[in-house]
């Protein structure tokens, strides 16, 4: 592999990472179910690879927790002011530094609507975390490389028992630390290759784990500097599929079951029908098969799958920008902290 990138560190680091995370904040399930007591909504504030783990939130809110969730616009609140009635709401900022000014701009006038506020962060004593209800601090330590990539995954465990602590399941988080240490020594090389010929590419995936699908299209973009499409298989089977022919490598990303793996392999097959080059994250042994480049995902229950599953397809992204030249720590034009207009 050559000189060790920071990326590549920090992926690493991740299963000790995720532990770290657990550990500090599985004991919050109980003063996270007082604080949503009497509250049936969930609202989930955030941008970037932080809205695609708010979006494994949302899924899970309503497939375990059975609680109707939904991503705000920060712009509702940031640029329109809007006078919403939230006393029924729990509204979960999510932002690894925590100094994102949209978001916790979005946070105060959440609060100031009758909401409960929740910050996920990784950094404790920032401006979100300090005005938050309650502040779920993730245990990635420094991300050092611009692509998230510990904090990311730690997020995603932060939402999991968040939501854990608000329905009458308990999900059992043991094995997911060794299941992210398993897929750190994945052959990733074939899979960059392919992506680094294609013409076009595409990352598609459904369910909970569609965030995890939207954030390897957006490690892609951010880092490999490849224009990609991220959207739900359901979108693609209309109108989208008629882009799909051999100039184009299509990335599928599943879990290892669930109710959407079957309708994923199909997809892979249609997919290959048409001359696309198919490149498989997860998944399990039908989708494999019907996939070009096969990566494998963790041996982990659908709802905590994606806690591990975007690392392929990290590890990916970081080989293919090594393969084109690129500085996978640095992406052009990219900062730690983005601010968006507020």
């Amino acid at each position: 592999m050559g000189v060790m990138t920071v990326m590549r560190h920090e992926i690493d680091e991740q299963p000790e990472a995720l532990a770290r995370t657990l550990d500090a904040l599985l004991p919050l399930r109980s003063e996270i179910a007082r604080l949503a007591q009497g509250r049936r909504h969930v609202l989930f504030v955030a941008r970037g690879s932080s809205d695609n783990a708010a979006i494994y939130g949302r899924y899970l809110c309503e497939v375990l927790a059975g609680r109707p969730a939904g991503l705000a616009a920060p712009s509702v609140a940031t640029h329109y002011r809007a006078d919403l009635d939230l006393s029924d709401t729990v509204t979960v900022c999510v932002s690894q530094s925590g100094e994102t000014a949209e978001i916790a701009e979005t946070q105060a006038w959440a609060a100031a609507h009758g909401a409960r506020t929740v910050a996920v962060t990784n950094v404790a004593g920032s401006t979100l975390a300090d005005a938050a209800d309650l502040a779920l601090i993730t245990q990635a330590g420094a991300e050092l490389a611009v692509p998230a990539t510990k904090t990311y995954t730690t997020q995603l465990a932060a939402i999991a028992i968040l939501v854990d602590a608000l329905g009458d399941q308990r999900l059992d988080f043991a094995r997911v630390p060794a299941e992210a240490a398993r897929l750190l020594d994945i052959d990733v090389d074939a899979a960059a290759a392919q992506l680094a010929g294609a013409h076009d590419t595409l990352v598609t995936g459904r369910g909970i784990t569609f965030g995890t699908a939207l954030e390897v299209a957006l490690k892609l973009e951010e880092t490999c500097l490849r224009p990609v499409r991220g959207l739900s298989y359901a979108d693609l089977k209309h109108g989208p599929i008629a882009v799909v022919d051999a100039d184009l490598a299509a990335v599928l990303v599943a879990a290892p079951n669930g109710p959407t793996v079957e309708g994923v392999t199909q997809l892979a097959a249609t997919v290959r029908e048409r001359h696309a080059t198919v490149i498989g994250i997860g998944g399990d042994v039908a989708f494999a098969a019907q996939c070009d480049v096969a990566l494998p995902g963790p041996d982990l229950p659908e709802e905590l799958a994606p806690l591990a599953l975007a690392i392929p397809g990290q590890l990916m992204v970081e080989a293919l920008a090594r393969q084109l030249g690129l500085d996978p720590d640095a992406p052009r034009g990219l900062s730690k902290v983005t601010q968006t207009d507020h």
